[in-house]
């Protein structure tokens, strides 16, 4: 098969999104199958392809087949109270192929794609309470290089922490700019941009690479910190 190449997503793109929300079902959806394929689905895998070889440098364990690592549009609705059958946006994401509880514990790369917005991230989602204990103490060991490195390359890259807070804050002495990082259940940094002519061209496959590069540090932290 030939090799895809990415050359941006094109104003179609979103405006199936668009015109998905307004049509969740069936018939409207396979009568527009052609354009989900050729303005969507096809870009986000040439997308998907154009990244893999800096993501492999970062990590070659990550999951690099992309039915595996891009989301499906079609949703499982057997447990939902909203029975729509197709996501209205869809994601890719880099991380170590582990089993479905595994997975939470395990730092990875995502790329989440809206009809308004797009957002690039990096984190542990739901990892257990020694995974962040362990996070929290590398953190505090750390805390000179840390503060110095993340303030560099996550926050003046217009990256913010987020994350489900303790309600009880967890007592300790450090300065204030640590709080945001480690008084959370789960912890990510993420940036949202809007829909604009940069998702239009191969060159955001490029501002991609610039940004996970930058955050390559922060996951080796991660990962090195939890024992994974």
């Amino acid at each position: 098969m030939e090799k895809q190449i990415f050359r941006g997503f094109t104003p179609q793109t979103f405006q199936f999104l668009r015109d998905l929300e307004e049509n969740n079902n069936k018939e409207w959806f396979d009568a527009n199958k052609h354009i989900y394929e050729s303005e969507l689905l096809n870009p986000l895998k040439a997308l998907f392809g154009a990244l893999t070889p800096v993501m492999y440098a970062i990590d070659p364990q990550f999951e690099m087949r992309p039915h595996r690592a891009i989301s499906r549009i079609y949703r499982d609705v057997r447990f939902s109270k909203d029975k729509s059958p197709y996501k209205t946006f869809m994601w890719m994401s880099f991380q170590r192929p582990v089993s479905r509880e595994e997975w939470k514990d395990y730092p990875g790369f995502f790329l989440d794609l809206r009809e308004k917005s797009y957002t690039l991230g990096l984190g542990l989602f739901q990892p257990k309470k020694k995974v962040m204990d362990n996070l929290r103490d590398a953190i505090i060991y750390e805390a000179g290089e840390f503060q110095e490195v993340t303030q560099k390359t996550v926050l003046d890259r217009g990256y913010t922490v987020n994350g489900d807070l303790y309600k009880r804050p967890i007592a300790n002495d450090l300065p204030e700019y640590f709080q945001p990082w480690i008084q959370r259940k789960g912890i990510w940094v993420e940036k949202t941009g809007p829909i604009s002519e940069e998702l239009y061209s191969a060159n955001f496959a490029d501002s991609i690479i610039e940004d996970f590069t930058a955050l390559e540090w922060l996951y080796n932290f991660m990962k090195e910190a939890t024992d994974l």
